[in-house]
């Protein structure tokens, strides 16, 4: 199958010299579910910015769809729909409205537009309350019109920018239908997220990124199995004082493979068949007079794979707000 991304070397640098995407390489298949998982901050919608001609870069090759982004961005946008963080819907017009706009501005024929219009409300379930003003709809019914109106023009590939944050469980379950949906019919979407099951539940491949470099690439069962091991997450009293001791007492222990520090639990131990030694682990801190405040135990985690490639977790990643960035355009 032919690849409809192809990024080679991408970087961005700042004006303050900040290299939000530091010489990354990938490539998405036509058709391809593709993610970007990493926290705030790590480049994700740096890079999707770059692809989608929003931001210029400073260097590296990108083609999408067959056209170079440097000298045919044009013909790019004709080929792409985005979905940015920020939901971009009119609030003064009903969702009908908002969605013939951007038809229109698409340059649409007419009677396509209105057959197009029709299907895309029916597809994210806004079609009765089609002729309500938009300023009236629900955090998860504006963020299904946003995606509705990315779709307009019957885009070969479509860009997602952490499209759930914010949303409620069963609005963000509902995103993840309609992606799916569009998938199966054909539609190549790279999605940005900092959530791990919606990683894990909607990409086929993901790369994991963090401060602008991609640090493990592969399908979510594939990374997970190649953790070969399953986590303990412990939590010690006085954790700063305890740990070098418990690390060395856990570390000598048979069937443990790894231990590594955790932000927030304290310690992380890797472990073939963890669940038949966390009575043992137990038993030897008590010993060694090291209170633990908590134990638990799971099997191999996305969460796992970053922790592994960076030394901490994706979810105690505190907001970071990127540096001013040269835009070259605004298309919605």
């Amino acid at each position: 199958m032919a690849d409809i991304i192809d990024v080679n070397d991408l970087v961005l640098i700042y004006s303050d010299g900040t290299k939000a995407v530091d010489h990354i390489s990938f490539k998405v298949q036509e058709g391809e579910f593709f993610g970007f998982l990493g926290p705030n901050g790590a480049g994700k919608s740096t890079t999707i910015k770059i692809l989608t001609t929003l931001l210029r870069k400073t260097s590296g090759t990108v083609t999408i769809a067959g056209y170079d982004l440097e000298t045919e961005a044009p013909a790019i946008r004709k080929e792409i729909g985005v979905q940015s963080q920020d939901t971009t819907v009119d609030g003064d017009l009903t969702g009908k409205e908002n969605l013939m706009l951007q038809g229109h501005f698409q340059q649409m024929p007419t009677e396509e537009l209105k057959q197009r219009v029709d299907e895309l409300l029916e597809l994210v379930e806004l079609k009765n309350v089609a002729d309500r003003r938009a300023r009236n709809y629900s955090g998860g019914m504006k963020k299904r019109l946003d995606l509705a109106t990315a779709l307009i023009h019957r885009p070969k590939l479509l860009f997602l920018d952490e499209p759930t944050t914010g949303l409620d469980p069963q609005s963000r379950s509902a995103i993840w239908s309609y992606l799916e949906t569009l998938n199966k019919a054909g539609t190549t979407i790279f999605l940005t997220t900092q959530y791990m099951d919606e990683a894990d539940k909607l990409c086929k491949r993901l790369s994991i990124i963090d401060f602008g470099k991609i640090v493990a690439s592969g399908a979510p069962a594939e990374l997970k199995r190649q953790i070969g091991a399953d986590s303990i997450q412990l939590s010690l009293e006085d954790c700063h004082r305890t740990k070098p001791r418990a690390r060395e007492l856990l570390e000598s222990m048979t069937g443990v493979t790894t231990v590594m520090d955790s932000s927030e639990e304290c310690l992380t131990v890797y472990a073939k068949n963890a669940g038949l030694l966390i009575a043992d682990i137990v038993r030897a801190l008590d010993i060694s007079g090291i209170r633990l405040s908590s134990v638990t135990f799971s099997s191999p985690s996305l969460d796992d794979v970053f922790l592994q490639h960076t030394g901490r977790r994706i979810r105690s990643e505190d907001l970071v707000k990127a540096p001013s960035a040269t835009f070259v355009g605004r298309r919605r």
